[in-house]
């Protein structure tokens, strides 16, 4: 009995020191991944910080840079109150290439830049790209220095990605009577998709605890926010800060009403995500464009499953929270409604039923199984979505193995994710594919 005692005393000890190897190799596992994401972190941040205000001289902006294949096309505009006229005369316009759009975060603008891509190698246009990385030094202000090859006098039709909008340097660099257009976003959505998305990036996020963080920050927001903290404005009034403003202003406080009335004038086209065959459908009527301009496949979406389903209550709380973009979002979603009247009910519910239609044969030609599949069902690493830290819940598509010729290019332009499609246009993104690199060890 005392021998099996024993027996039964070394075999605890055996499992007690087990767990403990078990525990100290996890415990150094996780130190060494934390020194190699610090040191990593620290790297990217002195690459991505601030640049020095470079004094650029002053060059006259050409009027315009395309090539001009495109002859003005004669083409019957029906009347309404909004149309306008590219070329300044009844029923003929020409397609406006000059544009500019300022991306926002996580407001569906992969899926529209994908469409700009497209028009842009259509008509041979002049991209403004950034260098070595697939935004402008966001959040850094933007400034025309960071345009790849950039020089005084350059010529420029499109600048898309990320940047932390800075109206008189972007008015530098592009034609004066170049089209701004952005897209906005019902604010407590976003602050959803943006927690899921950045959260982890948000030092601050680190001590929230339960695993419903999202609900418990929204609780009591002021008790864990740090205003100063790294990467605290992905977490509060984000559109706001993206048009180069003070995110953490107070509704009432006037300079908002004159930040938005700033945005206003500069922008020709407030675009809404929850409304976006609509937002393109004015967009083809403001810049003379074709339906097959318009044609395309949600991007860079989030699987249902992770999707938080905000309750009214949570809801409110998020739109208190993010007071500044939900007054910037209501004043915006006003305008939006009236150039709708002014293009016609009926019309529009023509135009996007046919684009809608349009899409649905384009996903017949293009998608295997018709429809968008996990990150580990996507079968080429090629067409793999970049994903956020720790998770795998950004979607994508497989490129049907049998597709005819003809439609074979296109199909893969639709389907391509942001950063592969910057990368087959040239621009060298090692920053970008460093920090890549150092997720994936994260989540190994």
């Amino acid at each position: 009995m005392e021998h099996i005692n024993c027996q039964l005393g070394d075999l605890q000890a055996g499992t007690m020191l087990g767990k403990q190897g078990r525990q100290w190799k996890s415990m150094c596992k996780g130190l060494v991944l934390g020194t190699l994401l610090t040191s990593c972190m620290i790297l990217l941040y002195c690459l991505s910080a601030p640049q020095v205000q470079i004094d650029v001289p002053e060059v006259p902006v050409p009027y315009s840079c395309a090539h001009r294949p495109a002859r003005a096309r004669a083409r019957a505009l029906p009347v309404s109150n909004g149309s306008q006229n590219a070329a300044g005369q009844a029923g003929t316009c020409a397609p406006k290439v000059d544009v500019m759009f300022m991306k926002t975060h996580k407001t569906a603008s992969s899926t529209f830049i994908n469409i700009l891509f497209r028009f842009g190698e259509k008509h041979r246009l002049k991209f403004a790209f950034p260098d070595s990385r697939n935004d402008f030094f966001y959040p850094s202000p933007f400034q025309r220095s960071q345009v790849k090859d950039y020089r005084p006098g350059m010529c420029f039709n499109i600048i898309c990605n990320h940047m932390r909008f800075s109206e008189a340097e972007v008015a530098k660099l592009l034609p004066a009577d170049t089209a701004y257009v952005t897209i906005l976003r019902d604010p407590a959505e976003l602050f959803e998709s943006s927690f899921h998305y950045f959260g982890r990036l948000a030092p601050f996020t680190w001590k929230i605890p339960g695993e419903d963080k999202l609900a418990e920050f929204l609780r009591d927001p002021a008790r864990y926010f740090d205003p100063e903290g790294y990467n605290s404005f992905y977490l509060r009034n984000l559109l706001f800060f993206d048009f180069g403003y003070d995110n953490n202003l107070e509704p009432a406080d006037p300079r908002v009403e004159d930040s938005i009335r700033a945005i206003e004038r500069r922008f020709q086209l407030v675009m809404l995500v929850e409304h976006f065959e609509e937002s393109l459908i004015l967009l083809k009527d403001a810049l003379c464009w074709e339906m097959d301009d318009l044609l395309f496949f949600k991007l860079n979406a989030r699987k249902g499953s992770t999707v938080s389903k905000l309750t009214p209550e949570l809801k409110a709380r998020a739109l208190e929270w993010n007071g500044v973009d939900w007054r910037l979002y209501q004043h915006f979603n006003a305008t939006f409604w009236r150039k709708v009247e002014a293009y016609g009910r009926e019309r529009m519910a023509r135009d996007v039923e046919e684009l809608r239609r349009r899409n649905e044969e384009m996903a017949a030609v293009c998608i295997e199984g018709g429809r968008a599949v996990e990150a580990g069902s996507i079968q080429e690493t090629a067409m793999q979505p970049w994903q956020p830290i720790g998770e795998k819940s950004i979607m994508g598509y497989n490129l049907k193995k049998n597709v005819d010729k003809r439609h074979r290019k296109l199909c893969r332009k639709m389907l391509m994710p942001e950063l592969q499609y910057l990368t087959e246009l040239g621009v060298n993104l090692w920053i970008t594919k460093l920090w890549g690199r150092v997720r994936d060890i994260i989540n190994w």
